[in-house]
C-alpha cells in the first residue's frame, strides 16, 4: 500500500540538529522510513516560529536551503513537485515526491513579491498562520478573520496555484478562505472536532467545506488532538478517518502526520510504521479502494487538481 503525508516538519529538526534526512537518529521522518513504508508522496513544511526568529523571511530561506541541500544529496529518492508532471514523474521513476510548504504565512510579511519568491522556490502549499496572529488572520482559538492583506495574499496564492491550507487557522478565517476560495483548498493536518473537542481540529460542516471545494483534510497524528490518551492510539486514529469519510466522503479525508512536529509517543512508532494504520483501517471495515484513498489516493490527487 503506498501512502502520502501532506505534513511534517522534519525539515526544521533536521536544520536545528544537523541530522542527515536519509536516516537521522532521533527522526520521526526519514526516508528509510518512507522508503520502509512504501511513501509516494511526502510534504515537507519550512516551519517558522514567529516568536523564536527575529527575521522570519530569513529563516523561511534558511529552511527552503536545508530542504535543497537534502533534495539534492537524495536525488536517487526524492522527485521535487512543482505541477503535476513532477507527480508523474516521480511515479514513473520509482521516487518519492516531495512537495514544499511553508507553514506560516506570517514569513511572507504581508510582501507578495516575498510570496512568488517562495513559489520560485519551489513552494506549493502554504499554511495562513501557525498559532499566532501574523497580519493574515487570527490563528486557532482566536477571534478574526482574514485582514485585508489576508485577502491579498488568498488572491495571489490562488494566481499562482500555491494550495491553501487553512490548519491552524482560527473559526473565522477559516469561513472567509471558505467563502473567497475559488480554487481547492486544504487542511494538511486537522482532525474531527466532533470526536475530540479542540480548536485545531475542525467542526463537520468544516469538513464538509473542504470537500465542497474539492480539497482534503489529513488527519492529525498528534494525541491531544485525536483523543485522551497521551499516546497516540490507532484505534482514535482510525475512528476520526472514519468519520471524516463519514462526514466529508471518500474523496476528502487523507493523511497529515504531523511527523516531527509532535513531542508524543505513537502507537504506530514512527513513519516506517504507516502500514500498521492501513491494516487497522481494513480491520475497522474499510474497503480496501477506501483505504488506499485515504492513504495516498486523495492526497494525489488533490495536488493534481490543485496545482
Amino acid at each position: 500500500m503506498p501512502f502520502a503525508d501532506l505534513h511534517c516538519d522534519t525539515i526544521d529538526r533536521v536544520a536545528d540538529s544537523g541530522a542527515a534526512l536519509r536516516d537521522g537518529a532521533g527522526l520521526q521522518l526519514t526516508l528509510d522510513k518512507l522508503r520502509a513504508a512504501g511513501s509516494v508522496l511526502q510534504c515537507f513544511a519550512l516551519f517558522v516560529d514567529l516568536r523564536r526568529w527575529p527575521d522570519p523571511w530569513a529563516r523561511c530561506l534558511a529552511l527552503a536551503d536545508v530542504y535543497d541541500r537534502e533534495t539534492a544529496a537524495n536525488a536517487d529518492r526524492l522527485c521535487p513537485v512543482r505541477g503535476p508532471a513532477d507527480l508523474a514523474r516521480a511515479r514513473r521513476t520509482g521516487r518519492i515526491a516531495s512537495l514544499l510548504t511553508v507553514e506560516e504565512g506570517g514569513v511572507f510579511g504581508g510582501d507578495l513579491d516575498r510570496l512568488r519568491q517562495a513559489h520560485r522556490r519551489g513552494v506549493r502549499l502554504v499554511t495562513l498562520t501557525w498559532n499566532h496572529p501574523n497580519g493574515l488572520a487570527a490563528p486557532n482559538g482566536r477571534r478574526g478573520g482574514l485582514t485585508e492583506t489576508g485577502r491579498q495574499v488568498l488572491a495571489e496564492l490562488e494566481r499562482l496555484r500555491i494550495a491553501v491550507d487553512v490548519s491552524h487557522l482560527g473559526d473565522d478565517g477559516f469561513w472567509d478562505v471558505a467563502r473567497l476560495a475559488r480554487r481547492p483548498f486544504c487542511a494538511s493536518h486537522s482532525s474531527a472536532r466532533a470526536l475530540c473537542d479542540h480548536p485545531r481540529d475542525l467542526t463537520d460542516p468544516m469538513l464538509r467545506a473542504v470537500a465542497d471545494s474539492g480539497g482534503v483534510v489529513g488527519v492529525n497524528f498528534y494525541a491531544p488532538f485525536v483523543g485522551t490518551s497521551p499516546v497516540t492510539r490507532t484505534e482514535d486514529l482510525v475512528r476520526h478517518v472514519r468519520h471524516m469519510l463519514d462526514v466529508a466522503g471518500t474523496r476528502a479525508v487523507a493523511l497529515g502526520s504531523d511527523f516531527d512536529g509532535i513531542d508524543c509517543d505513537l502507537e504506530l512508532g514512527d513513519a516506517a510504521g504507516l502500514p500498521r494504520l492501513a491494516r487497522a483501517l481494513r480491520r475497522a471495515g474499510l474497503s480496501e479502494e477506501v483505504v488506499e484513498r485515504v492513504c495516498w489516493r486523495n492526497a494525489w490527487d488533490y495536488f493534481t487538481r490543485a496545482l
